[in-house]
């Protein structure tokens, strides 16, 4: 379930309008990983996609089919489930995703800088007679859309997000004031549903003592934001000024840049 993604620029070359290689990426695609952490008869699990783009010294490859220095997408998709292997206990997407590109650029001399993204699929324990089932899983629909890591020896950004985050609201939201013309028939109104699909990112302004925490808490924030309190709720006058308010609620210390559609 994988599949080679490859990147190249050429520029224009100063002579006799050949073609000049300035820039490349190669690396691998939709990598399935599934992972089971066992503590006795109680289990964890997660289920990733990982991408893989690496930026190397590997020009030889496209100037003159010397494949010596490029690293097979084979051995990428190997890696992970190596790396994956060696984790002994349960870790946040955004933390393997560090592991995972920190590896690539310190292993490998011809590899400057590593871009990985990772998209976690919503497993949840299951309850059954109101207690946690010991092994028993259940698919969710939002997607954990985070563990981005990119960068190069010695440093490191962090991305991450939701996807597929289907929220729904029967009252106290509204839509007035929009454009009109002869094909509008939708009027003004103060009391509307709400139903919407967000994809929500954001980067750190640095790694946090806690991943899971620190994407509870943003997922929190965005909720919080579309919802309001219990009782009462929060009035949206929009799906688009409610959406660009969420970044505000946030954590002070944790999102930098956010983006919510």
């Amino acid at each position: 379930m994988a599949s080679y993604r490859h990147a190249a620029a050429a520029a224009s070359a100063a002579s006799e309008g050949g073609a000049a290689l300035t820039s490349h990426q190669h690396g691998k695609s939709r990598v399935r990983l599934g992972r089971v952490w066992r503590r006795g008869g109680v289990h964890a699990m997660v289920e990733w996609s990982v991408d893989i783009a690496l930026t190397s010294k590997a020009d030889a490859s496209f100037l003159s089919a010397d494949c010596s220095t490029v690293v097979a997408t084979d051995t990428m998709k190997n890696t992970v489930y190596v790396l994956a292997k060696q984790c002994s206990s349960e870790l946040p997407p955004e933390l393997f995703a560090i592991k995972l590109g920190r590896h690539f650029v310190s292993f490998y001399d011809v590899v400057t800088a590593a871009s990985i993204r990772i998209v976690e699929q919503p497993w949840q324990r299951v309850a059954v007679a109101g207690r946690p089932h010991d092994h028993g899983f259940s698919l969710g629909r939002e997607r954990r859309g985070g563990g981005r890591a990119g960068g190069c020896r010695g440093q490191h950004t962090v991305r991450a997000g939701v996807e597929d985050y289907s929220v729904l609201k029967t009252t106290q939201s509204g839509f007035e004031g929009f454009i009109r013309d002869e094909n509008t028939l939708l009027p003004d109104t103060r009391e509307r549903i709400l139903a919407t699909t967000v994809q929500a990112t954001w980067s750190y302004t640095r790694d946090p003592p806690c991943f899971n925490t620190a994407f509870s808490a943003a997922k929190a924030a965005l909720s919080d934001t579309f919802f309001g309190p219990p009782q009462g709720g929060v009035y949206s006058p929009s799906v688009q000024r409610t959406s660009s308010s969420w970044p505000t609620r946030c954590s002070p210390e944790c999102p930098r840049r956010t983006t919510c559609i």
